[in-house]
């Protein structure tokens, strides 16, 4: 789906005023659904005058393929951190220079230097958070447990009211933080074992998909979703039973980040929006919608008291040891990986 998000009519009567921004072309942004308020893209067309078309994508291997491809015309993209290397390593992005930017100095240990950009050379960082459970508690018997073990081995009443994403990295890996697997295994019998236990859990999934999980939940249609930890916030937002879970076993801890692609048509205007979203105030506006954290400096006196208050954005301590950094696994172990997807989607 494509869709222009331009200035209001008002808007477009403020900037014609006396010092207001000069109009200065256009932006091509990629990104996840749901992923950007778009009043907050609205704000940056009227304060620069580029004006910002969005197009988006369900998954980082989508927005890949979509570049390998030779897609070209997008400007910003927002891949998570393993696929960040990846796209350096293909050559498809173009050098940034994040810390030299006005506000790259805002940026917070351990965000400003992570290994899959050290320098931050070619990207900035977005939102960051964890892939865990959402569950409603009232249509459970009591509390389930703090366990994948729901969710690959699900009690009756669980059987066909789960939803997966459909994402290929977090499926795997979750089933892999299960059966006590490396998720950058290289071993064919531990990637089988893991395509074995997906098979098992198919066909009580009602479905895999990444978008719309928050209306999914909140309208009732599952009882559980695979889901990222800002869109529970989200959910519970509307539904005050939703119960976010740290599986024992292990749970991701990912960043997205900004990009530009190699070919991109408005580089300068690309650099100009990732600056801008490094602000304080604007990099808080997208925390308080998309329900992640950001990672600037400053930013906490502009966030919602809900997001600071909710487990499920402002993780508890006791869960710190359950953290598995999102990372790019071998070559091997990616084939293994996308080999046992294919399978257990066709």
């Amino acid at each position: 789906m494509k869709r222009m998000l331009m200035a209001a009519v008002a808007a477009g009567v403020l900037l014609a005023g006396a010092g207001a921004a000069k109009a200065e072309g256009e932006l091509f942004l990629y990104n996840w659904s749901n992923y950007f308020p778009p009043d907050l893209l609205t704000r940056f067309e009227a304060e620069t005058g580029i004006a910002v078309t969005l197009d988006v994508y369900d998954s980082n291997e989508t927005m890949l393929a979509k570049l390998q491809a030779g897609a070209a015309g997008y400007d910003v993209i927002v891949p998570s951190g393993y696929m960040v290397a990846i796209l350096i390593d293909e050559g498809l992005v173009q050098p940034i220079d994040t810390m030299s930017m006005p506000n790259g100095g805002l940026i917070v240990a351990p965000h400003d230097a992570p290994f899959f950009d050290p320098e931050r050379k070619y990207s900035a960082p977005y939102m960051w958070g964890t892939t865990g459970v959402t569950y409603d508690s009232a249509r459970v018997e009591g509390e389930l447990e703090e366990s994948w073990k729901e969710v690959f081995e699900p009690r009756e009443e669980l059987q066909g009211e789960i939803a997966m994403l459909n994402d290929e990295v977090e499926v795997y890996n979750a089933a892999a933080y299960y059966l006590g697997f490396d998720k950058c295994t290289e071993s064919p019998e531990e990637a089988q074992a893991i395509l074995d236990l997906l098979e098992a859990q198919k066909p009580h999934v009602k479905m895999y998909q990444s978008d719309g999980t928050i209306d999914r939940m909140i309208a009732g249609e599952v009882i559980m979703h695979h889901q990222w930890n800002g869109a529970s916030h989200r959910t519970k937002n509307d539904l005050p039973t939703a119960v976010y879970v740290y599986p024992k076993e292990g749970i991701t801890f990912w960043t997205d980040n900004f990009m530009v692609p190699a070919d991109a048509p408005n580089p300068e205007n690309a650099k100009r929006f990732i600056d801008w979203m490094l602000d304080p105030e604007n990099v808080a506006v997208a925390s308080n919608f998309t329900g992640y954290m950001n990672a600037i400096d400053g930013s906490a006196e502009f966030l919602d008291e809900a997001l600071k208050a909710n487990p499920a954005v402002n993780m508890p301590q006791e869960y710190a040891d359950r953290l598995r950094p999102s990372i790019d696994c071998s070559v091997e172990a990616r084939e293994l990986r996308n080999r046992v997807w294919t399978r257990l989607k066709s």
